[in-house]
């Protein structure tokens, strides 16, 4: 077992005295700030350890076998909101009928699990009935914002040849254009319904929810021949669990305690390139 330890900045001597509590053989710099620590000493009480220590430095610390490539993978599948991009749409598009705290208690509290996406999507919706359609464009145009690292991740991705995937609980009018503007493969998310330039407050179709999340990645690994464990799923939220449940490497990004503790890999400092790290 390989410890990859990273951050947005890094302290060669705070690595090494962690590398030392994993009893590390050696200590290889990936680049300025993320290293490989090899052939460690593996034990759930010794992660738990490292992870504390690790967290209190601001650095990412993840177990990972030491034949790891990217090469391995076939698909990346990513969530969009607060994982792709740095904001909830919803939350945003709700700010301009005056109801972004309704709306993001609801979604904070769906994130965490505590609440079905389903009902939670329904009743946040609802909110947004009467509202011009031109706050969506105003949303993209003023508030999106790509997470840290997405582009070269990407880059990287597919140089390497993976399909990408963005499946969301968000909605069409972004994943399309963000589908567009990053030249990913597949997008999938929800319709809302505009009716004389107005929100509804209703979604066309099926609700993008944990359950249909899981299904995309299925279809998607089938359309391409390959199976689950062929794919790298990140996310951030209760929604993004079982599709991270069936992938051969989920990712954890700004995300929820809960999706965390399940996760293979949890990046809470470093951005979305920061999985480029964890490949030999």
């Amino acid at each position: 077992m390989n410890l990859i330890l990273q951050g947005t900045s890094t302290d060669r001597a705070t690595i090494e005295r962690i590398g030392a509590m994993a009893e590390a053989k050696n200590i290889v710099a990936i680049h300025a700030n993320a290293f490989r620590c090899e052939d460690i000493s593996y034990s759930d009480e010794i992660q738990a350890q490292i992870e504390a220590e690790s967290h209190t430095a601001r650095l990412d610390a993840a177990f990972v076998p030491p034949n790891l490539a990217l090469n391995d993978f076939k698909l990346i599948a990513m969530d969009m909101d607060s994982t792709l991009i740095t904001i909830e749409c919803i939350d945003e598009i709700a700010d301009m009928q005056g109801l972004k705290p309704q709306v993001a208690a609801i979604t904070e509290a769906a994130m965490r699990g505590e609440i079905a996406f389903r009902d939670s999507l329904t009743r946040r919706v609802a909110l947004l009935a009467g509202l011009d359609a031109s706050a969506l464009q105003r949303v993209y145009d003023e508030r999106l914002q790509l997470s840290m690292g997405a582009e070269p991740m990407l880059a990287a991705i597919k140089a390497a040849g993976l399909k990408t995937l963005l499946v969301s609980g968000g909605f069409t009018f972004f994943t399309d254009r963000m589908k567009t503007r990053l030249g990913l493969d597949v997008a999938h998310s929800n319709v809302l319904e505009i009716i004389d330039g107005k929100l509804t407050g209703r979604v066309v179709g099926g609700i993008v929810d944990a359950e249909e999340k899981k299904a995309t990645l299925e279809r998607t690994c089938a359309a391409l021949d390959i199976t689950p464990a062929e794919a790298i799923v990140m996310g951030d939220g209760a929604n993004d669990l079982q599709m991270m449940g069936i992938a051969g490497l989920s990712v954890a990004f700004r995300a929820k305690p809960i999706v965390r503790a399940q996760a293979d890999v949890a990046l809470n400092f470093v951005g979305l390139d920061g999985i480029l790290s964890l490949f030999g």
